[in-house]
């Protein structure tokens, strides 16, 4: 019996995907629920996997834009186990290199594949003759140097195609504009090295960061609302729920699966849920459903030392908070000058929609809530122990 794999649907207005890789050969026998290939979409590189054993048959290469639905390959359900004979390796006999084919080039061509050491040029002027602008276009210029000065050309998948489209998009389409603050995390530090064993023990999971920023961020939205929007069109759309999409880096990119109503989630639920969809993406295991949608994003540059940047919008939304590592620093409190653990922050939105003074208002809500977590996060100091569900 021969079974037809197709291309499942990756989700919702998705119609291509690309055969990024098969991760068997052709004529392979494979086991039912094996992984087979990954396809990449435009939101995510998924695995598809034999419904059945069989000896498999490809019929799309990789690197292949296909349809959703369209049979990629076929598995022969009658064929048995491919059993392979154990052969003594045999010594090839050395074979000559075939001679190159002649070619005639100009004087500018010939010195610059000289220097470069460049083969394989096609000629496109008159009689095949290869001139310099052939050789220029066969290979970026890249000077003459000592050592080897090889390169090596890799196909961007779909997924970081797909991405730096976007990115250029939001350059292009939005008035986005970045304005920065500090805050001192004193506070956090302390809350986090006081609970964190505790926090750990009963739930499972560390006492992060991000859960602070989660909530702070949720509060600034209530707030300020025009930054928990986004155009459509000739419309503005004001949602009354916050679904934060937290910036992650997986082997495949970077990935932003999204924290559903965190108006409605405590510290527990936060710290739980970011963990989960951190390690699915970093497995390649998420879903497009846990990535799409957000009202807005939080990504923190700060665990790969990042001091400050301009993050950029996470389309359609209008505004993304970038986080930065914290470093001690001396400032000014109370007229002393004292040292304290210091992150910077930033806030790019998009101006269109946000007003400074609405930015600026917002990200010194967060700065106010993160300087204060007890009072504004954990329901006051009675409050600390059963707001972390301890």
């Amino acid at each position: 019996m021969i079974l037809d794999i197709k291309v499942p649907s990756p989700g919702e207005s998705i119609n291509e995907v690309e055969v990024s890789n098969w991760l068997i050969a052709d004529g392979d026998y494979v086991e039912k629920d094996q992984e087979i290939c990954e396809i990449d979409s435009d939101k995510a590189t998924l695995t598809i996997s034999a419904e059945d054993s069989g000896q498999i048959k490809i019929l799309t290469a990789s690197e292949t834009v296909i349809s959703v639905g369209e049979v990629i390959c076929q598995i022969d359900t009658s064929a048995k186990p491919i059993k392979k004979k154990a052969t003594k390796s045999k010594k090839e006999p050395s074979v000559a290199s075939a001679p190159l084919p002649a070619f005639t080039a100009s004087p500018a061509a010939k010195k610059i594949m000289r220097e470069t050491n460049l083969e394989g040029v096609v000629g496109t002027g008159k009689g095949g003759r290869i001139t310099k602008q052939d050789v220029l276009s066969t290979k970026p210029a890249m000077g003459v140097g000592r050592g080897e000065r090889g390169q090596t050309r890799i196909r961007l998948s779909s997924l970081r195609r797909k991405l730096a489209t976007r990115l250029v998009s939001v350059k292009n389409e939005t008035a986005m504009l970045t304005t920065f603050n500090e805050v001192d995390m004193s506070s956090i530090n302390e809350i986090r090295k006081q609970y964190k064993e505790a926090f750990n023990k009963k739930h499972g999971f560390k006492l992060g960061y991000m859960s602070f920023f989660t909530k702070s961020v949720s509060r600034a939205l209530n707030m300020f609302p025009a930054v928990n929007s986004m155009i459509d069109g000739d419309e503005l759309i004001n949602f009354d729920y916050v679904d934060i999409s937290i910036a992650v880096s997986s082997p495949k990119g970077l990935l932003v699966p999204v924290l559903r109503n965190v108006e409605l989630m405590n510290f527990v639920e936060i710290e739980g849920e970011i963990q989960r969809l951190a390690t699915k993406a970093r497995d390649g295991s998420i879903s497009l459903d846990e990535m799409i949608g957000g009202t807005f994003t939080i990504t923190n540059g700060g665990v790969f030392g990042s001091m400050l940047s301009t993050p950029i919008i996470n389309p359609p939304q209008s505004a993304i908070l970038g986080m930065h590592n914290i470093v001690d620093r001396p400032v000014a409190i109370e007229g002393e000058i004292v040292v304290r653990p210091i992150m910077y922050v930033a806030l790019s939105y998009d101006h269109r929609i946000i007003d400074g003074k609405e930015s600026v208002g917002f990200l010194v809500a967060i700065k106010e809530a993160l300087e204060n977590p007890i009072e504004y996060l954990l329901g006051g100091r009675d409050g600390v122990s059963k707001t972390l569900g301890l």
